[in-house]
């Protein structure tokens, strides 16, 4: 089944849940080489007028130089049956095995320069804004650094605009 374009204004869904619980892969890179990582952790929202989706990425994820060499990256959303792929991709390092995308049961869809996933059902092509690393002085609950932070791998957070929604 192709994908095709809507206007994001048409989506009807929960960002909490479809982020949070049904989780989404952060991808980058182009049609020769690229990577994906499960995440869990995200936000939708409106920033300096554009449509914008938050992605978090820590700084020893493969990915992160995929995303820090290109302007662009994409979210894409699968479906419940692809459990064991998003599993996969959230433990395993496309730096230990030779090729990721096979190992998990997925490929790579090329869109506008970068690569989201074929097998999703939604595909956010996100262009990046701006970003940001985490710091330790700016946590105003000092309990969230100390819970999620043991190894100071303070997470780097990219504000993109949303240029494209893509569906089945």
């Amino acid at each position: 089944m192709a994908f095709h374009e809507v206007p994001i204004e048409s989506l009807e869904f929960n960002p909490f849940k479809k982020i949070s619980k049904q989780w989404m892969l952060i991808t980058a890179g182009d049609e020769k080489k690229s990577n994906t990582m499960t995440a869990s952790w995200g936000g939708l929202g409106i920033m300096w007028g554009k449509n914008v989706a938050t992605a978090y990425i820590r700084p020893n994820r493969y990915t992160k130089e995929f995303v820090d060499q290109t302007d662009r990256f994409t979210l894409s959303f699968l479906p419940e049956e692809e459990r064991k792929a998003l599993n996969y991709c959230g433990t395993v390092s496309g730096r230990d095995v030779e090729d990721k995308w096979a190992a998990a049961g997925l490929h790579p869809y090329p869109v506008d320069g970068t690569t989201g996933v074929e097998e999703a059902e939604m595909i956010f092509v996100c262009k990046k804004l701006y970003h940001q690393e985490m710091k330790p002085e700016c946590f105003d609950a000092p309990e969230n650094d100390e819970r999620w932070y043991p190894e100071k791998d303070y997470h780097i957070m990219y504000m993109a605009e949303i240029e494209k929604v893509l569906v089945k």
